[in-house]
Order: structure tokens, then sequence, then C-alpha cells
């Protein structure tokens, strides 16, 4: 057992050497994901007024945002096994198996974009937000807010998908972070653009009622699409998880909500929200995504769960999420000072990215663990499960994390 423990940096090191170009890759595909993650923090502190003019809109905006993530997410994620196996073409063709692919993740975006709208609708009443919005004042932000990032993230998604085959990086270290950045930087001002639809004497109705028949044939479409067997195998396999994770993640815009007052106290804090919950979602979805891989290539026995065998993916993890974390509080802190937002002392900006950034990490890496080896002992395909369990989890135990942290340093 010693020995083995004393194997492990000299295995860590055999990595990176194996793949500097990659694990670089990924680090600077976290650091984009930190900065476009900043800007959507800055569109939530600029429009934070906008959170109670429309109670209950917080709700929906963790689910709506994380769920382009978890859709292109799982779709990078199964493009990565493609580059993987050598069976990854670029083709127009819908038959092909990218062209079911895509099409697949632009009918799910439009299906989850009415059920996110109608469940987020249906936790205000249960949590018994006063004065929330309407539900056709939630159906219009999710699906209008919700469709138009979908070409420019699915645009991203093969981008860099087709980059990473080219120049031989491993896909599965670049695309969490990346696609999750995406999302983000173009889903959140698209929802609070969305907002200025609300209530709008009969277009609100209109829009809802239009928006209601498209997404519920898009459902439809995908899940009796008999002729095209790869897209119905997402939409069957993807659609229960991806709704399951939207309403985890509507439960983490709870716990946000329970956090509002040292939002609005910290003006910072908003900043420092968006991109903390979208690195730790990328590094367990960057976990998930190797898993899925080896366990496809048959290095990993399902019937096995090693620790050991999984240590070099583990250590790569925690490496990159220390690294970006550090660098994510002091980039925050100096911001903060630049843009004089109401906010702490720089160490406990810091403080904040760190400790609850790798607390959030760890509790979502079990969870991209299990997911991962669960789910193909029962013989269904991992990468449409671990990326969207994981960036579900990831939004519900980063806000607890970040709330967690927040009252831990004395900020609240």
């Amino acid at each position: 057992m010693l020995l083995r423990l004393r194997r492990l940096p000299a295995r860590f090191g055999a990595l990176l050497r194996a793949d500097t170009a990659g694990v670089r890759a990924g680090f600077v595909a976290l650091v984009v994901s930190s900065l476009t993650g900043l800007l959507a923090g800055a569109v939530l502190a600029h429009d934070s007024n906008t959170l109670n003019r429309l109670p209950g809109l917080l709700l929906l905006v963790p689910a709506a945002v994380g769920m382009r993530g978890n859709v292109f997410g799982a779709l990078s994620s199964r493009l990565g096994t493609a580059v993987h196996m050598g069976t990854f073409r670029l083709s127009r063709r819908l038959d092909t198996d990218v062209g079911q692919n895509l099409a697949a993740s632009v009918l799910l975006s439009m299906a989850l974009a009415l059920i996110l709208g109608v469940a987020a609708k249906g936790f205000a009443v249960l949590f018994g937000v006063r004065h929330a919005m309407s539900l056709p004042d939630f159906v219009v932000v999710s699906v209008v807010g919700g469709l138009i990032p979908i070409v420019v993230v699915m645009a991203i998604t093969v981008g860099v998908s087709a980059l990473s085959a080219r120049r031989g990086w491993d896909l599965d270290n670049v695309a969490a972070p990346v696609v999750t950045a995406a999302a983000d930087s173009v889903t959140l001002p698209s929802l609070f653009l969305a907002t200025a639809l609300v209530s709008v004497h009969w277009v609100t109705p209109v829009l809802a009622s239009i928006g209601a028949v498209v997404c519920a044939a898009a459902l439809v479409v995908g899940l009796r699409a008999k002729s095209l067997p790869t897209l119905r195998r997402i939409m069957q396999e993807s659609t229960p998880v991806l709704v399951v994770s939207g309403l985890i993640s509507i439960l983490a815009g709870k716990v946000e909500e329970s956090g509002l007052r040292s939002l609005q106290r910290y003006e910072i804090l908003f900043l420092l929200l968006p991109p903390l919950l979208s690195i730790s979602g990328s590094l367990a979805g960057i976990l998930s995504a190797r898993l899925g891989s080896k366990l496809h290539l048959g290095m990993l026995d399902p019937q096995r769960r090693s620790f050991s065998a999984i240590f070099e993916d583990l250590a790569l993890v925690y490496a990159l999420s220390i690294a970006i974390f550090l660098v994510l509080g002091v980039v925050t802190s100096l911001i903060g000072i630049g843009f004089d937002y109401s906010r702490p002392n720089v160490f406990s900006v810091v403080g904040v990215a760190l400790i609850a950034g790798v607390l959030a990490t760890t509790l979502t890496n079990v969870v991209a663990y299990f997911s991962a080896f669960t789910t193909y002992r029962f013989e269904l395909d991992p990468d449409n499960f671990g990326i969207p369990i994981t960036a579900a989890v990831s939004d519900f135990l980063g806000a607890v994390s970040f709330v967690l942290t927040i009252a831990l340093l004395g900020l609240t």
C-alpha cells in the first residue's frame, strides 16, 4: 500500500508529460470559462434590481443557464468519445452520427425550455414566493431567453470538437469548460433581455402559447424519430435526467435566493457566483467525460471501483481546481477594486472562491464518479448522463457551498 502511495506522484507527473498540450489547453479553457463567467456575473450584478422586480426569476436563472451547459456539455462528451474512437466526422447530413447528435441537442433545448418554465412556476407556488411571475411570464422568459443561445453554443461546441480532433487535444479536458462558459455568457443576458416581454398585455400570453406548442412538438418529434435511432436514443435517455437536473438547479436558485441579502450587501459576490458555479461544474464535467471515455474504451472495469485506477483523473481535476479558483479569487478582487464594487477584503474574496470552489468540486466529483460507473453498468451511455447530472448537482452543491462559505467567513 505504501509503495502504491509513493508511486502516485510519479504517475501524476507521467500524466502531465504525456499530455502537456492537453492539460495546458484544459487550463486555458478554464481561464476562458472564468473570464466569461465574470461577464455573466457582471450582468447579474447590473440587473440585480430585475430579480427584485420579478419575484421567482432567481428560481429559473440557474436552471435555464445550466440547461444549455447540460445539453451541449453532454453533446461535447459524446463527440469526445467519437474522437477517441476515431468515428468523429463532420457532415451536414441529418442521418449521420454527428447530425443526429446536433439535432437531438436542439430538440432537447427546446423541450427543456418549456418544462423548466412550467417547473419554475410550480416551485414558486410551492415555496410560497409572494407576487411571483405568472405562468405565461415564466414560459416566455424560459423559452425566448433559452432559444436565443442555441445556435451560438452549438457552433462553439462543434468548433471546439473539430479543433481538438485536428490538434490532437483531449476533448474531455477542453470541452466542458468552454461549453459551460459559452452557455453562461450567452444565456444569462438572453434571459434578462427576455424579461422585457413579461406582462406585456396580449404579447406575453400569445408568445407563451406559441412557445409551448413548438417546444412540446419538438419533444414529441424527438422521442418518435424511429428513422433516426441515435437521435431517438439520446432523447429517450437524456430527457428524464435533464428534467431531474433542471429541478435540482431550481432548488439551487432557492438556495441562492436565501443568500440574496449577502449578495446585495457585497456586489462582488454577484460577480463571483456565476463563474464559481460554472468552473466547479466544468471540473466535475472533465472527470465525468474522462471516465466515460475510459469506460467506452475498456480502460476501466465497471465492476471494480478502484481509487488507484482513476488517480490521474482526480489529481488532474484537483490541480486545475486549486490553480483556477485562486486565479478567480484574485481577478475578481481586482475587478471589484477597479469598478468600485461593494466588497469585503481581498483575502475574504479569495477565500470564498477557493474554499467554496474546492468544496463544490469535491462533492460533485463524488456524484460524477458514481454516475459514470452506475450508468455504464446498466448499459446506458454515461456521456448522456454524466455531464447533466454533475452540472445540475454542481449548481445545487455549489450554491450550498457558496452560502456556507459566506457564513463561515462572516460575510452574512
